[in-house]
């Protein structure tokens, strides 16, 4: 095992250096601090922390930074990426501090695109595109648009366990095209002061594929009844559903959102087994992709 702590005179005192040094299969322990890095996970280790609200990865990239000409983008701008299989991270905060996104663009607190990953006990922290489920969508709409650390890398199939997580965001802020699954996770949508705060998630499912499952998950928000929608479909075969989650009143009652593209109300798939809350305002009229049991 491999210790780090960023507090000490001596040994390892940054979780890049760490993991850098560490064989395929180690245990990175990370003590208390924060750790302001961008870290870059490529092979398969276990990360545990000391304690996810004092073991924290922190940075503050944007979209909208100027970057070789142009912008940072989406894809660059991740506090932490892990970019293998079998990863487990656990007891840990990854955070993007940079801001409100229409102010600063895509901040991505954690890049995760690996099959096998587990996420326990840990906090994703930021406000537009806080949590990434690699990998991406098959094809980009703008050129350009997928510029990052797995643009190239190959389209496939894979499964991300996240249990006992806090996720916190605004826009789209758990996205993607993993088959991933949230297990009793404290969701937080956070006011943006509009009419439409937000939206959840944004499930890029490649066709035939499962896409998200929140089992026994609770939605909360700081913003006003019925302003959040629970997902929209970044692409056509979107595909998630809630079961047994408990729904704040910020949610709206229409629960999904389909983003100006109606040819999803037939390809995308999402289902609402034994949910209770939401907004108690008037009832909105569902898309007929939505299933309610």
């Amino acid at each position: 095992m491999i210790t780090v702590d960023i507090n000490s005179d001596n040994g390892y005192k940054s979780i890049q250096q760490a993991a850098d040094a560490a064989q395929e299969g180690e245990t990175v322990y990370i003590r208390s601090g924060i750790y302001h890095e961008q870290a870059h996970i490529r092979k398969p280790l276990t990360l545990i922390g000391e304690d996810a609200r004092t073991t924290v990865i922190t940075g503050g990239l944007c979209g909208f930074m100027k970057y070789r000409g142009g912008k940072l983008g989406t894809f660059r701008s991740y506090s932490c990426l892990i970019f293998s299989d079998n990863v487990r991270m656990e007891n840990i905060t990854v955070e993007n501090t940079a801001g409100w996104g229409d102010t600063v663009g895509q901040a991505i607190a954690l890049y995760a695109e690996g099959d096998g990953l587990i996420f326990k006990n840990c906090r994703f922290i930021g406000r537009q595109d806080t949590l990434f489920t690699g990998p991406l969508p098959y094809k980009e709409i703008e050129k350009g648009g997928f510029a990052g650390p797995t643009e190239t890398a190959p389209r496939r199939s894979v499964r991300q366990t996240y249990e006992n997580c806090y996720i916190e965001g605004d826009v789209d802020f758990i996205f993607g095209s993993a088959n991933a699954n949230f297990i009793r996770c404290h969701i937080h949508s956070l006011d943006r002061g509009l009419p439409v705060n937000g939206y959840v998630t944004a499930p890029s499912t490649y066709e035939g594929e499962e896409g998200y499952i929140f089992d026994r998950c609770v939605f909360t928000g700081d913003c006003a009844d019925g302003s959040v929608y629970l997902a929209r479909p970044w692409r056509d075969h979107a595909c998630a559903s809630f079961i047994e989650c408990e729904l704040g009143r910020h949610i709206s009652p229409a629960l999904v959102h389909d983003w100006g593209k109606p040819r999803t109300h037939l390809t995308s798939h999402f289902d609402f087994i034994r949910c209770h809350g939401g907004a108690v305002t008037t009832m909105q009229e569902r898309l007929p992709c939505i299933h309610i049991e």
